[in-house]
């Protein structure tokens, strides 16, 4: 299994869809796709509707993408976390790390105000 990883720009943020499983499979070759689409000060959404499942590697690799985005002074914002990927995220502390958005739309619409 792999995870589909597509990005695109829009509203002057970097949009990033992910679908499938962020397991230890999948993690590193997420982690080697996400890292360069976080740049200098970017605003990057990373759209995690598609994902069913997150596993403990899949939470490394978006605190991995975290500290970059700190080093950049880039920000990170997660979009459309599932009951399930939400509460792994909360119960581990990993929600803390991350501005949270239930609807890309939304988010993209209340960014440009």
């Amino acid at each position: 299994m792999t995870v589909k990883v597509s990005s695109h720009e829009r509203a002057g943020r970097t949009v990033v869809a992910l679908e499938g499983e962020i397991n230890s499979t999948t993690s590193g070759g997420l982690q080697a796709q996400l890292l360069p689409l976080v740049t200098q000060g970017a605003a990057v959404l990373i759209d995690l509707t598609g994902i069913s499942y997150i596993s403990s590697a899949g939470l490394r690799t978006l605190l991995i993408v975290h500290r970059h985005a700190q080093q950049l002074e880039a920000g990170i914002t997660l979009v459309g976390l599932s009951e399930e990927v939400s509460f792994v995220m909360s119960a581990t502390g990993f929600l803390d790390f991350f501005r949270v958005a239930e609807d890309l739309d939304a988010e993209l619409e209340r960014a440009d105000r």
